[in-house]
C-alpha cells in the first residue's frame, strides 16, 4: 500500500489553498454584484459599500430596469440576432473548415494563407462600414450577422478538430458509395457536437454582447440589442440620484441589476454544455 510523504501532502495543502483562493477572487464579485441589486441601497451604505450577503431583499432595481419599455423588445433583438446569427455561424464555419481538411483540395494552402492572414490584420472600420452600406445592410439586424458570419481563429479550430477525426470513417463511407456531402451530413456532423457546443458558445457570447456594431450600422433604437439600451438607460440614470436614499434607486443598484440581468441567461446556458466545451477546446488544439 502506498502512502503519502510529509511532501506530497505539503504540495497537496498549497494546491487545495490555491485552488480556494482562485475560487474566493472570482465568486466574490459575482456575489457583490448580486447582493448589491438585491440590497437596499440604504442597508448597502450603512455597510461602507462592501456586501457580500444580503440582510434586507428588494426587486425594486430589477422592476425598474425591466419596466422600460424598450427592454423587451431589446431582448427580443438580441435573442435573435443570437439564435439565429449562431446558426448562421455553425453552418457556414462548418462548411469551410470541413474541405479545408482535405489535402486534394485545390488551392488549400492558398485559402488557408488568407484566413491566417485575416486574424494578424482586419479591414478595418471605415472599409467595413462601406461594404455593409454598399450591400445595403444598414439599419437592419443582418449587419450585426452577416459581417462576422465567419470567424478566423473558429475556423481553424474547428479545422483541426475534423483533422483529428478518423479517415477510416471516410473510407469507410466511400467504399458504401456516399459523397461529401453525405459523409458531411452523416458522420462527420453528429460525431462534431463538442466542437459545435465551444465554437458555438464563443459565438453566441459575441453576439449576446453585440455593442459596437450596433452603434455604427444601426440608427433606428428599435433595433438597437440589449446591450446598447442597457448602456442608454444606465447612461441616462448618472447622477440622478437624490440625497433620500430610503425612496430613491441610486444608478449604482440598477447597474447591477442590469449587469445580472444580462448575463443570467449566458450563465445559464453554459453548465448544459460545459463538458461538450472542455471536450471541443482540447481536441481542436491538437492540431493547426
Amino acid at each position: 500500500m502506498v502512502t503519502e510523504s510529509w511532501k506530497d501532502k505539503i504540495y497537496m495543502f498549497f494546491v487545495y489553498a490555491s485552488l480556494a483562493a482562485l475560487c474566493i477572487i472570482i465568486l466574490f464579485p459575482l456575489m457583490y454584484v448580486v447582493s448589491v441589486s438585491l440590497t437596499p441601497y440604504s442597508e448597502v451604505l450603512k455597510q461602507g459599500g462592501f456586501l457580500v450577503f444580503p440582510k434586507k431583499i428588494t426587486l425594486a432595481a430589477y422592476r425598474a430596469f425591466l419596466s422600460d419599455s424598450m427592454i423587451p423588445h431589446a431582448y427580443s433583438v438580441t435573442i435573435f440576432i443570437t439564435v439565429v446569427g449562431t446558426f448562421i455561424n455553425l453552418l457556414l464555419t462548418s462548411m469551410m473548415a470541413y474541405p479545408l481538411t482535405k489535402k486534394y483540395l485545390p488551392g488549400r494552402n492558398f485559402f488557408l494563407l488568407l484566413i491566417v492572414f485575416t486574424t494578424l490584420f482586419g479591414g478595418g472600420m471605415i472599409p467595413t462600414y462601406l461594404i455593409v452600406k454598399a450591400t445595403g445592410l444598414l439599419d437592419s439586424v443582418w449587419a450585426m450577422i452577416i459581417p462576422s458570419a465567419i470567424g478566423s481563429f473558429n475556423l481553424l479550430v474547428m479545422k483541426a478538430f475534423y483533422e483529428n477525426l478518423p479517415e477510416s470513417l471516410d473510407e469507410a463511407a466511400r467504399i458504401d458509395g456516399a459523397g461529401e456531402t453525405n459523409i458531411m451530413i452523416r458522420i462527420v456532423l453528429p460525431l462534431s457536437l463538442p466542437i459545435m457546443a465551444t465554437v458555438g458558445l464563443f459565438y453566441a457570447v459575441g453576439h449576446w454582447n453585440e455593442f459596437f456594431s450596433a452603434i455604427i450600422y444601426i440608427s433606428d433604437r428599435k433595433l438597437h440589442p440589449l446591450q446598447v439600451i442597457l448602456q442608454t438607460i444606465l447612461r441616462s440614470t448618472q447622477g440622478s440620484a437624490e440625497l433620500n436614499v430610503e425612496e430613491t434607486l441610486p444608478t449604482v443598484s440598477l447597474q447591477m441589476a442590469a449587469v445580472v440581468l444580462t448575463a443570467l441567461p449566458i450563465v445559464m446556458v453554459y453548465p448544459f454544455i460545459q463538458k461538450y466545451f472542455t471536450k471541443g477546446v482540447l481536441l481542436g488544439s491538437v492540431k493547426g
